[in-house]
């Protein structure tokens, strides 16, 4: 989340015409720059040979014209069935008028299977009205869980659930933190956080207070995930904190659009915060172990926490089986956690190059996700910017060695330049059409209901994005999908914030939630008819957590095309996709192989038994060699 990035507005100075004064003035320098003129002669001749001075990187030019693909461009239509399937949800973010900078923030959400019926619900994540509201409503603001029929269709089961608790919420993480086959909740606030330990029967237990996980009172947590941080079989938890955050302070800063406009404030005007990462004692009691971990960093030149987190991801980016942190910050440089040998974590973004754009500059990162798009063992990182800021694409261009060295590739292969005008929050990879390649779509929305005043080119509504991967052989990689390929449904504008994907109706591909600030979310049901094929892939871990999450997977077809995925959850901006991972096939009939990865590891090899559904898959009892 960031600021209007305006200027505040200054008045010129009067300057007075004295023609005496001035033929003085001008004799003077005229003399002056004879002088010195002179002395920069006898310098240039006798000066030393310079030392090398490394000077700021250069903007990016970005490409004056491309060539389109030469693939034929799919169309991809997405339904808004919000209504339809009832979804009845409205976000409250408590905007009474004195724009206060967490009403900026959104919530996010999730997509899981809470019942364990096999398909994928809805959870949204709601805010609050303040305490010191002028009007409040009857019943406090609540998040809502919706239980999937299976073929797309909601019934919103919060009363009564344990959820049903009023609250700040941000963002979510789903995990099975005791390993008793339920999928628990962790919500992150504004002030105390909570677990939620699921009890089975549609019911959850409020367990923060000996769960040890609650933060600090005065704390602002944005998106968070479990992992497994030491391979030890038990999910602890990573929390984003934002930045130091109170109403006085904010008032007192007195931000304006025009000099007039009350505006929301600047997050370079507030002190940045730690991050937490809680490690799980396997009885889902948790330990605050974030200094031994090596995860707070502070400013060098102000020893203040440098962080000013807003979204997170756990690859593994040196392929050592272990995972690792990326985290976007906002305003400040990103921040790249990599797991070491001993234990631990190195913060390392400067040297592999992702926590910077090319020019040395930060930007207001928002959400991010991670995947070998290109269908080869190097990752990219997407990370969704500020408007007026491009999407980051981090390519690593040494897959598998022990410090990744990444290259934002974003204006190369046509993402930049398409996404530079809107405010990009969620970001996740998805193979839309199912054609085996991963396309990267964006949820958008700005701060400022009032932007388009000071800025023409900015509205508080913005289009998601869907480009389109027409692969790495094409001039450009990626295109930008409009509404006649996309339908009007998907193209319209919203505030958007956190986004989720999940196949919530059976048909194989993945449809889309999108959230918002302050307004209803938006359920998009992919009706592509291609007639490509697929294969979904839900795995269940023994000796590693149950819900196999860092497990990776391989995917192998008969013309050596491989594709991998990574059992992830913790994606996009506040919010949760689901558990089982999908592969489109194309006009693949069959598999040749699935090699999958447990967490530290262990190999598992099969040939699945038919396409166009879904595998379960156990972790084997011993290695699969």
């Amino acid at each position: 989340m960031a600021d209007s990035r305006q200027p505040d507005v200054e008045q010129s100075e009067e300057i007075q015409n004295d023609e005496v004064v001035g033929r003085a003035i001008r004799w003077s320098l005229a003399v002056f720059v004879l002088l010195a003129t002179a002395a920069a002669g006898v310098w240039w001749l006798s000066r030393p040979a310079p030392a090398p001075v490394a000077g700021p990187a250069a903007k990016t030019a970005l490409p004056e014209a491309r060539s389109g693909p030469r693939l034929e461009i799919p169309n991809i239509p997405f339904t808004d069935i919000t209504t339809a399937a009832g979804i009845d949800f409205i976000h409250q973010n408590g905007a009474e008028g004195e724009k206060l900078l967490p009403e900026t923030m959104g919530g996010g959400g999730a997509f899981f299977d809470f019942d364990n019926d096999g398909d994928q619900d809805l959870l949204c994540i709601n805010s609050s009205v303040w305490p010191w509201a002028r009007n409040k409503p009857a019943q406090p603001p609540l998040s809502a869980l919706y239980a999937n029929d299976g073929t797309g269709r909601f019934t919103n089961v919060t009363g009564g659930s344990g959820l049903d608790v009023p609250m700040y919420g941000n963002g979510v993480a789903c995990g099975d933190v005791d390993n008793d086959g339920d999928v628990d909740l962790f919500i992150s606030c504004l002030g105390a956080n909570h677990l939620f330990l699921n009890s089975g029967n549609g019911k959850f237990q409020d367990i923060t207070a000996q769960a040890g996980v609650a933060g600090e009172e005065s704390a602002w947590s944005t998106s968070c995930g479990f992992f497994d941080v030491e391979n030890d079989g038990d999910l602890d938890l990573f929390v984003c904190n934002y930045i130091q955050w109170d109403r006085e302070t904010d008032q007192g800063m007195n931000f304006t659009l025009d000099g007039q406009l009350r505006a929301y404030g600047r997050p370079t005007d507030f002190k940045g915060a730690f991050p937490v990462l809680y490690l799980n004692d396997g009885k889902a009691g948790f330990r605050d172990a974030s200094v031994d971990l090596g995860i707070q960093v502070r400013d060098p030149n102000t020893g203040a926490p440098l962080s000013k987190s807003l979204g997170v991801t756990f690859p593994d980016l040196n392929a050592d089986g272990r995972p690792d942190i990326m985290v976007a910050n906002d305003t400040v440089q990103n921040l790249l956690f990599l797991s070491q040998p001993g234990g631990g974590f190195q913060e390392v973004a400067a040297g592999s190059g992702v926590a910077f754009d090319n020019a040395g500059a930060a930007r207001g990162a928002m959400g991010l996700d991670f995947a070998s798009f290109r269908n080869s063992p190097a990752v990219g990182i997407a990370i969704g910017n500020f408007a007026t800021e491009m999407t980051a694409l981090y390519v690593c261009q040494n897959p598998g060695m022990t410090m990744p060295v990444f290259r934002d590739e974003a204006v190369s292969n046509g993402i930049g330049p398409v996404t530079r005008t809107d405010l990009k929050f969620g970001v996740l990879f998805v193979d839309a059409d199912l054609d085996g390649r991963l396309d990267l779509f964006e949820n958008n929305g700005h701060l400022e209901a009032d932007i388009s005043i000071v800025q023409s080119s900015q509205r508080y509504e913005q289009p998601p994005h869907l480009l389109w991967n027409c692969g790495p052989e094409e001039e450009t990689e990626f295109v930008m999908l409009g509404e006649q390929k996309t339908s009007a449904d998907f193209a319209r504008r919203m505030v958007g914030r956190g986004a989720t994907m999940a196949d919530i109706d059976g048909d194989g591909d993945l449809d889309l939630a999108l959230f918002a600030s302050g307004a209803r979310p938006r359920l998009l049901r992919n009706d592509q008819q291609l007639g490509h094929h697929w294969l979904r892939i839900r795995l269940q871990g023994k000796t590693v957590n149950r819900d196999a999450i860092g497990t990776q997977v391989e995917l192998v077809l008969a013309d050596g095309t491989r594709q991998f995925r990574t059992v992830m959850p913790t994606r996009s901006y506040q919010s949760q996709v689901e558990l089982p991972v999908s592969f489109g096939l194309g006009n693949h009939t069959n598999v040749q192989e699935l090699r999958i990865t447990w967490p530290g590891g262990q190999q598992q090899t099969l040939i699945p038994d038919g396409i166009d559904r879904i595998v379960d898959i156990v972790q084997a009892d011993t290695q699969n060699k």
